[in-house]
């Protein structure tokens, strides 16, 4: 019994070395980038001002989508463009959403909660609309209109 090896002494030497060689693996994103959030979400994230009477069309049509859009911001994990739509004049400051919008939203108002959780539940998303200052409680509705697409339409005004 004198010659067998004794494994437990071994686990601690090996243990070390699986986690140096393992190391650069689980390296983090640099914090000297200057472009963070573009660098986090990896995706072109762009923004727009409109004004809600011309963009009421395809924020109604988006918001009656919420139920099917929610699987959809679940299962994103990569998306080429992030474009956030601000409507200026929905924004709580102005009054919040025209009537329109308003009662789409009344109406599909569990969907837009959950749609909105769904949002800061998802890093891509949520570091996207934080990076232009945007409340996920400020969010309509989004429309994945092409592959590798979303819009997300805000009642916010753009950072200055």
């Amino acid at each position: 019994m004198a010659n067998v090896p004794r494994v437990r002494n071994w686990f601690p030497a090996v243990a070390l070395v699986a986690l140096v060689v393992a190391a650069p693996a689980l390296a983090v994103q640099p914090l000297d980038t200057s472009k963070p959030a573009a660098a986090i979400v990896g995706s072109d994230i762009r923004q727009e001002e409109v004004l809600s009477r011309t963009e009421a069309g395809k924020v109604i049509t988006a918001i009656d989508r919420t139920r099917e859009n929610i699987g959809t911001v679940r299962k994103t994990t990569k998306l080429d463009t992030v474009d956030i739509v601000f409507l200026t004049d929905a924004a709580r400051s102005e009054g919040g959403p025209p009537p329109a919008i308003e009662n789409k939203v009344k109406q599909h108002q569990d969907d837009v909660t959950e749609l909105r959780q769904e949002i800061e539940a998802n890093a891509l998303l949520f570091n996207a609309i934080d990076s232009r200052r945007v409340l996920a409680e400020d969010v309509l509705a989004v429309d994945f209109d092409n592959p590798g697409k979303v819009v997300i339409y805000a009642a916010a005004k753009p950072p200055k």
